[in-house]
């Protein structure tokens, strides 16, 4: 990557952990997910099957594996909603899976915001569902995504994906063994601010942010599936894995140089425009990591969070909550998820008290770097 160091991962040590395991994926044919399937399918595993309500990412994924690896690889595509939990059930007893990684989630913080009860049904009883039918039928790992917007969330996404975290964390007693893995912005997902300006830039500009104040912490989708690959080994019940991700970024830099790498100059050729951030968004994003609550692991980039311990009955009062007000409303879910997340908060509050601190500290660009494939 262009202004941090990648992480590794001793590859033959966990090429070992998935070998001859079957391994499902669900939300397969999305940005991670089908990221996981293309790493995951290099380490010949047992059986490989792919979960997803999107039929078009799902045939683009299962297509590139079928003609990377032919025969070598036993795929199995299966047209599911992680909402459907007897559909879900069915896919689980056919299959069989030791492993399996939860990526199936909505993630775009304004469309969530303005549908708030979709965040409810597909991100958290999406994954109480699938975390149910894993212990049904004897997972022995499971692997949940998770991001850095459930940090102290401002906004619905970030506050649904904490549920699921609380969902974790309240299994440690249970047969499979549980965790979560949480990190940053991802380069070349889908939404990413790099494929947008790349884009913006081809057109002519000019790029838009929301504003020029922004900070954010970023790294490849490679990177952040190894390090999901990694936890995924690692893992041991209710655990939050987190990563290092090293120095933040200013997004008007981060414009300015891909303006420059493209040979233009910026606010001559390429203008860069403010347009006020969108609901939900934060200035500056938590830092991951705080090393006074977490510990670190083998990996020096990978840490683990000493979080709060949940109960299921707890989780379960909670999620009735989330349920209950799915009806009545975004304000009404709003209201709800500050209720059973204590650290839920409005943005507005947030970014007053950070335009009040001193910046964290930047990540100068490397002007004769390129810009990483997204």
């Amino acid at each position: 990557m262009f202004f941090r160091k990648t992480i590794s991962i001793n590859t033959k040590f966990v090429e070992e952990q998935y070998t001859d395991k079957t391994v499902l994926v669900t939300g397969g044919g999305g940005s991670i997910g089908s990221e996981l399937c293309r790493q995951i399918a290099r380490f010949n595993p047992k059986k490989l099957v792919i979960v997803d309500i999107y039929e078009n990412n799902a045939y683009d994924i299962e297509q590139y594996l079928l003609q990377k690896f032919k025969d070598g690889l036993n795929l199995q595509v299966e047209i599911c909603s992680v909402r459907d939990k007897q559909r879900l059930d069915a896919v689980f007893e056919k299959h069989k899976p030791d492993v399996v990684f939860h990526a199936a989630a909505h993630k775009h913080v304004p469309l969530m915001e303005k549908n708030s009860g979709e965040a409810i049904k597909n991100n958290v009883l999406g994954t109480l569902n699938t975390a149910d039918v894993a212990e049904k039928h004897g997972v022995k790992k499971f692997i949940l995504i998770s991001t850095d917007k459930a940090v102290n969330p401002t906004n619905v996404m970030g506050a649904s994906k904490r549920v699921c975290e609380m969902i974790i964390r309240s299994r440690i007693d249970s047969q499979t063994e549980f965790c979560a893995v949480r990190f940053g912005n991802v380069l070349g997902s889908n939404g990413s601010v790099i494929p947008l300006f790349k884009k913006q830039i081809e057109s002519g500009g000019p790029i838009t942010i929301t504003d020029k104040r922004i900070i954010r912490y970023f790294m490849t989708i490679k990177e952040a599936v190894q390090l999901v690959i990694e936890a995924g080994v690692m893992a041991n019940k209710g655990e939050i894995y987190v990563l290092d991700m090293g120095k933040p970024v200013k997004i008007l830099d981060l414009a300015e140089n891909m303006i420059k790498l493209s040979g233009f100059t910026p606010y001559k050729d390429i203008d860069i425009v403010e347009v006020g951030l969108r609901p939900g968004e934060k200035l500056y994003e938590e830092l991951l990591i705080r090393h006074e609550n977490c510990r670190r692991t083998p990996n020096n980039l990978i840490f683990i969070e000493r979080d709060l311990d949940f109960t299921r009955q707890a989780v379960a009062e909670k999620i009735e909550i989330l349920k209950e007000s799915i009806l009545q409303g975004d304000d009404a879910i709003k209201r709800s998820f500050k209720q059973v997340v204590p650290t839920y908060c409005d943005p507005d509050d947030v970014n007053c008290n950070m335009e009040s601190l001193s910046e964290p500290q930047i990540t100068e660009f490397e002007h004769d770097s390129k810009v990483p494939a997204v």
